[in-house]
């Protein structure tokens, strides 16, 4: 069965989604909500979309054809995206204020235009609006075990209900047209993705190779049945347990070591140093510290491969201090890099050099919509796991967001080698 989201019954429990239960009220409220209003019209009037509004007088169309959207509480919706912007459209999503049959295809048109649905001169304006994120979210080395437990240590069930048997929870490197990717390439697309960034990394018998990231060990587990001997690094106790079991039912235990451990604190040295999109978390500020690592614990000769979601550089640099839903509800603390400051930085602060790249947003984009199908196809577990309606229109979004965003080539991945020249 696969299960559609459907609008909470009631209000979100307050303990578990605090203040998610109150829609913004006042004065204040009232005004900001008038001008999300006229905004939010005069956006969707113009896009290729159909969004329908439930008014008291009876429902009203608007736009120009496409992705539905049904606005059931539209006071409640101008209201959240009046006093908290884009977090208050996720919000009014999760109870259930609007809904849209293809979310995803929805949300695509919307990241397509993101940079023009404010006016350009009310954009001048945003660094008044906009939240900062709080200071607990920053990536430091005392608040990133907490950053990572949030979504990582929700539940090793959850996760295997929609990943593929390799557990691999980043892109897929699809062999044909990801736009025909089906649930069964999944996991060859993920062993291709892995594959590859260990040839670029030259992992062979006897690499020494360093893992930032463990995710749930399937990396780990084919750079040792290379003949690799692997440390790899986690902050998430449920990754560490799975990704060792996991690794000792391969028969690998010996080759591979999961260690709880800060990139920070990594010593020794290295033939090879791989990560697979864990530098989204690292945050702007600790970029430097990261690479730096990187460059002090890589033996002469060695390479970096690194798998990164990144964004435009522009959209980076405006972006870089804004609190986003995805901040709140999914990933605290974290940031994308754009390829150009991750040259930047390891051009200015390290020996190292941005030497290959390859692109693959469109593969990402079915990752998604695989993993989305998956999650929506297991109801009864989902719920089995003690997970209520407002997350399962949480996660839905989360996933249909993420889509949305390399969908419309918004944001990217790629896979990015670096060495020293001196050693090529």
């Amino acid at each position: 069965m696969t299960m559609t989201p459907s609008r909470p019954t009631s209000p979100p429990q307050a303990e578990r989604w605090p203040g998610l239960d109150v829609v913004p009220s006042g004065p204040r409220a009232r005004v900001s909500a008038a001008i999300a209003r006229r905004l939010f019209v005069a956006a969707v009037s113009r896009l290729d979309v159909t969004v329908h509004l439930d008014l008291p007088e009876g429902r009203h169309t608007i736009g120009r054809g496409g992705p539905e959207m049904t606005v059931h509480r539209p006071d409640e919706l101008w209201a959240r995206v009046g006093r908290h912007q884009l977090i208050g459209f996720g919000e009014a999503y999760l109870t259930g204020a609007w809904d849209a049959p293809d979310l995803g295809g929805f949300l695509t048109v919307l990241a397509a235009e993101m940079q023009d649905l404010v006016p350009q001169n009310l954009q001048k304006a945003r660094a008044l609006v906009v939240k900062r994120p709080p200071s607990w979210m920053h990536s430091s080395k005392s608040n990133s075990q907490r950053n990572i437990a949030h979504h990582y240590d929700l539940s090793n069930d959850l996760f295997e209900l929609f990943l593929d048997p390799t557990m691999s929870y980043s892109s897929a490197l699809f062999e044909a047209s990801p736009a025909a990717a089906r649930a069964e390439d999944l996991e060859a697309g993920q062993a291709n993705k892995i594959e590859r960034l260990l040839d670029r990394a030259k992992v062979g018998a006897g690499s020494r190779v360093l893992e930032i990231g463990s995710g749930w060990g399937e990396l780990a587990i084919r750079a040792a049945r290379r003949g690799a001997s692997v440390r790899t690094i986690t902050l998430s106790v449920e990754q560490q347990h799975l990704a060792q079991a996991r690794i000792e039912a391969a028969g690998l235990g010996h080759l591979v070591d999961v260690e709880i451990c800060d990139y920070r604190d990594v010593t020794g040295e290295y033939d090879a140093v791989v990560s697979v999109e864990m530098i989204e978390a690292v945050g702007h500020d600790y970029w430097g510290e990261y690479f730096r690592t990187i460059d002090k614990v890589l033996a002469p000769g060695g390479v970096v491969a690194i798998q990164a979601i990144t964004m435009p550089h522009d959209r980076m640099l405006a972006t870089r201090n804004t609190y986003t839903w995805i901040h709140k509800y999914i990933f605290p603390g974290g940031l994308l890099p754009s390829v150009s400051v991750i040259e930047q930085i390891t051009h200015e602060q390290t020996s190292l050099r941005l030497v290959e790249r390859q692109a693959f947003g469109q593969h990402y984009a079915a990752t998604l919509r695989l993993w989305d199908d998956a999650f929506l196809g297991s109801p009864d577990e989902v719920a089995a796991l003690g997970f209520d309606e407002v997350f399962v229109r949480m996660w839905h979004f989360y996933l249909e967001y993420s889509r949305a965003g390399f969908a419309s080539g918004y944001i990217d991945v790629n896979q990015l080698v670096l060495a020293r020249p001196e050693d090529s």
